[in-house]
């Protein structure tokens, strides 16, 4: 379900940006009638678009194990942006619009951002071979300290049928919307952690 939402708020951002971004570029160029014409003819799906970016958006939002700072900006600049949008191009004000567009555009390189950014994790010895401290330093909060919690649309690990090769494989590249952890763990690392995921099933 994760997954769905996940693709459903990447579509609608990229719409709503795309739709910001025309509408913003006719209003700068004084095409006043096309303008008319586009947000009559777009008026419905705009809504949807606009509808399905805001409700993903509050799913999602409350997956994240830990809101940071720049997730708190992002969210200002989106709230933000919407009314000043709505006002800019309702009376034709480009100041307002520009910086409405320029909002969405920031909300959208923040999230970039962020999911480049790898989370903080507790230091752990590039020696360390235990599973359970790695997995509680990298792991739990998605997948909670039982391997139940279910975040960010992780899965239930207390119930997983995977094989320890394929385990080792996720957690070395990454599946979905999890991150690789290759560059943070070594092999035994990695294994140590599948190894300990055994324990969390049922």
């Amino acid at each position: 379900m994760y997954k769905a939402i996940f693709y459903t708020h990447l579509i609608s951002v990229n719409l709503f940006l795309l739709i910001y971004m025309v509408k913003t570029i006719l209003l700068l160029a004084n095409k006043d009638e096309s303008l008319a014409k586009l947000t009559k003819a777009i008026k419905v799906p705009e809504m949807i678009i606009s509808t399905l970016f805001l409700i993903t958006g509050i799913y999602m939002l409350t997956q994240i194990p830990e809101i940071k700072t720049l997730m708190i900006i992002k969210i200002i600049a989106v709230f933000v942006s919407i009314p000043l949008a709505v006002i800019g191009f309702k009376k034709k004000n480009k100041a307002l619009a520009v910086l409405a567009f320029l909002l969405i555009v920031g909300a959208y390189g923040m999230a970039e951002m962020s999911k480049k950014q790898k989370s903080a994790a507790v230091e752990i010895p590039v020696t360390s071979v235990n599973g359970e401290e790695i997995y509680t330093a990298n792991c739990s909060r998605c997948h909670g300290d039982d391997g139940k919690s279910g975040l960010m649309g992780s899965n239930d690990l207390s119930v997983s049928m995977m094989s320890m090769e394929e385990k080792i494989e996720i957690i070395k590249n990454g599946k979905g919307v999890m991150n690789p952890f290759a560059g943070q763990l070594n092999d035994e690392q990695i294994k140590a952690v599948a190894e300990y995921t055994e324990t969390l099933k049922k």
